[in-house]
């Protein structure tokens, strides 16, 4: 094994990552930031988008464990991110055919279990490809920042000139360019995952430290579910176009792309528990100042700037963590754990919850809730993450 600082890529791999990341996060950043607005010119009430787009995350509590386990014992992450992406693409036509809630559910259900499959097989696979390296990841992973913000800023003048129908076009663009750069990804297969795959994740999954990382996870999604769901219809309630909410939405991504960008630095001076604590509480921060200055345009760009800290940060560190105690063969298990846990059952909570405060308490309160829920994540992580937190820059991050 080769230490984490001297982890070696090949240019043309690295590429082919990096492209990947790009088309997959522009059909993310389209999906998430403007398919609520869509539901709702259907004229589905809050709770019912909040349900409609929690869905994504409750598919996410099963499915990647599933594809997680399949790829470990198959050791082929990148021909099921091909396979689902092409699954995905065939069966979304449905969404213009369906206007119905209870179709709509049972689309939304399908979709989501396809294409939920495809990130923790990748950051599993790019993860073990830089050898835990979370500097040489934050540049890699760089580039689906890029392409989220592409995208979204598109979309939104897009969507500010045409029907909201094209949304669907839009989307479905953005999956198929998606699964056309799946198929030149590289295939990163450890050493070690078929002398040890017999051996039992249970040991693994018992341990204090990684309960409480999955846990603060878990409320961290949970906050972040709000935010996923509420934020555009939130902002446009507000008197920002569409065009604005895009923007709003790229000031985040362009500071989580800053970010990844520092990462080396970073690693050198802290610790991922440091950076991991660090950003529950700005966390807290940024959705007091969403709830309660949505009309103030300076103020919803520092909260929106604050993402640099509440994922760009955080997942680096969680993603160093998992690194450390999924070793193969258990790296695309860890992953799809992650996801399920935290943005699986996190997020359907948070997003259900959400649509409940909104009607029940109001916005303002609402992500004053949220706030309370990153404070909970943050007790938690110091209290059992702290003591057995490995320094990023660590020569053996397994």
């Amino acid at each position: 094994m080769h230490p984490a600082g001297d982890a070696t890529i090949s240019v043309s791999a690295a590429f082919r990552l990096s492209n990947f990341y790009f088309w997959y996060f522009a059909f993310v950043g389209v999906f998430g930031t403007y398919f609520a607005l869509y539901l709702q010119s259907l004229g589905f009430a809050s709770a019912e988008i909040a349900l409609l787009m929690s869905l994504q995350q409750l598919v996410r509590i099963v499915t990647p464990f599933f594809w997680g386990w399949l790829a470990d014992r198959l050791h082929r992450r990148t021909a099921i991110i091909r396979i689902t992406l092409l699954l995905a693409i065939g069966a979304f036509p449905l969404l213009f055919l369906v206007t119905g809630y209870g179709a709509m559910i049972a689309v939304f259900a399908l979709m989501f279990s396809l294409w939920s499959a495809a990130l923790p097989l990748f950051e599993a696979n790019v993860i073990a490809a830089v050898d835990g390296d979370t500097g040489r990841y934050g540049y890699i992973r760089v580039w689906g920042s890029v392409g989220f913000i592409a995208a979204v800023l598109l979309a939104g003048w897009a969507l500010d000139h045409l029907p909201m129908r094209s949304l669907l076009w839009m989307v479905l663009a953005m999956l198929t360019l998606a699964a056309l750069a799946s198929r030149v990804l590289p295939e990163h297969r450890p050493a070690t995952a078929r002398a040890t795959h017999h051996d039992s994740i249970w040991p693994i999954l018992r341990r204090p430290e990684v309960i409480a990382l999955f846990a603060s996870c878990f409320l961290m999604m949970a906050a972040q579910g709000a935010n996923f769901v509420f934020y555009s219809i939130y902002m446009v309630e507000n008197g920002h176009s569409k065009t604005t909410v895009g923007i709003l939405w790229s000031v985040g991504v362009i500071a989580e792309i800053a970010v990844f960008l520092s990462l080396p630095r970073l690693n050198k001076r802290y610790t991922p528990y440091a950076l991991f604590s660090f950003s529950f509480g700005v966390t807290a921060l940024r959705y007091l100042l969403v709830g309660w200055f949505p009309a103030s345009l300076s103020m919803q760009v520092i909260a929106q700037s604050f993402h640099a800290c509440t994922f760009g940060i955080w997942h680096a560190a969680a993603m160093a963590m998992l690194h450390q105690w999924f070793p193969p063969p258990f790296g695309s298990r860890g992953q799809a754990l992650y996801t399920s846990l935290a943005f699986g059952v996190g997020g359907v909570l948070g997003g259900v919850a959400a649509g409940m405060a909104w009607e029940a308490i109001g916005p303002a309160w609402m992500f004053t809730a949220t706030s309370l829920l990153a404070v909970t994540g943050w007790l938690i992580s110091r209290r059992f993450v702290r003591p057995r937190a490995p320094p990023l820059t660590s020569p053996d991050l397994r």
